[in-house]
């Protein structure tokens, strides 16, 4: 195998969320809906500004009512809803824009989630974007945005069964997931390669402070807060240990770790891999070390935040310091801790 190919692996191709794909069916039903017939493809714009464009796999109307159909491409990437349909029946509503979970489609029954008990399963970007597209379609043909969607997808429920979701209280079906529209790619192998590559060329920039985030929000929330550059940045994602243990190899001065209260409490129990696929929140590990033995009863990370508030996010960030130092201290870096919420406002440090 040549060295070019060692270095350049084939990029992997990305896809579409469940939130991007309910956005684009509804956006072409309300085409429908309002008079100007289903499109053969719809295009939207996601929240970084990309246009993708999707094609119909179904369409129906009937008197007030019009419904379209997407079928999830996620890409090179071994999600479960690949393949899946997603559609939006769009119907005159009495006010605003209204959710309703069709066929395959969840409700949610514990706290703890960003949606309310007894609301459909739809994320709150995904939510965000539909509205968008009504707000848009409204002004563009005349009509008053008060709309009803449902969405549904079909065999929802059993492909429900191989997700996280009847442990999380999801009940029914899947949900409606993304905040960026876009599915990145998940390989191990090609994702720490990533890192590395990132490390190396920060290393080689004289960057005495790097941070590794486990997502967008947080990345951007951490970048913002240090006044780091791009080149800073390392895409860490889920692989905490990836990214440290190849720092410990070829150091910084500096590293700081941030994410969200959920992948940062597994951190902070020893966890270095972050998918929910291979760690999940210890709840009696937080009851035993809030001395709280009323934690052990919650089903997320954010159910404990939202009860015992500010507390239990100081306590995330420096249990996650502490797990960190363990593992990789002592080699000349000083690490930090920055955990945030789902609106991007920091609400724990450790240092």
């Amino acid at each position: 195998m040549s060295e070019t190919a060692v270095l350049d692996p084939k990029p992997l191709r990305r896809g579409w969320t469940t939130g991007a794909c309910a956005t684009a069916a509804t956006r072409a039903a309300l085409h429908a809906l309002w008079g100007a017939g289903f499109p053969d493809t719809v295009r939207i714009t996601l929240p970084k500004g990309e246009r993708p464009q999707f094609a119909l796999s179904y369409t129906a109307q009937g008197d007030g009512w019009a419904e379209a159909g997407i079928v999830k491409d996620a890409g090179d990437d071994p999600d479960v809803t690949h393949g899946a349909e997603i559609r939006a029946r769009v119907a005159v509503s009495t006010g605003g824009v209204t959710f309703k979970a069709g066929a395959g489609i969840g409700i949610v029954t514990k706290a703890g989630l960003p949606i309310g008990v007894g609301e459909p399963a739809i994320n709150p970007v995904p939510r965000d974007m539909m509205r968008a597209q009504v707000a848009d379609m409204a002004a563009r043909l005349g009509h008053a945005p008060d709309v009803e969607i449902t969405i549904s997808i079909p065999n929802g429920e059993a492909i429900a069964k191989k997700t996280w979701n009847p442990r999380l209280g999801i009940k029914g079906g899947l949900s409606v997931l993304g905040t960026t529209g876009i599915v990145r790619p998940f390989s191990c192998a090609a994702w720490i390669a990533s890192i590395h590559r990132g490390v190396d060329v920060a290393r080689a920039e004289g960057l005495a402070h790097v941070a590794g985030c486990t997502g967008a929000t947080s990345e951007r929330v951490v970048q913002a807060h240090y006044g780091l550059s791009d080149g800073a940045m390392l895409d860490m994602g889920d692989f905490a240990g990836g990214m440290l243990k190849y720092l410990a190899k070829h150091p910084v001065d500096h590293v700081t770790i941030g994410g969200g209260i959920g992948k940062l409490a597994k951190l902070a129990q020893g966890e270095m891999d972050l998918h929910s696929k291979r760690s999940q929140v210890d709840m009696q590990f937080w009851s035993t070390a809030m001395s709280d033995p009323d934690v052990a009863g919650a089903n997320t990370a954010l159910e404990i935040y939202e009860t015992k508030g500010a507390s239990f996010a100081a306590l995330v960030a420096h249990k996650a310091l502490d797990a960190v130092n363990a593992r990789f201290g002592g080699l000349g870096m000083r690490f930090d801790i920055v955990v945030i919420d789902r609106a991007g406002q920091i609400i724990g440090t450790a240092q």
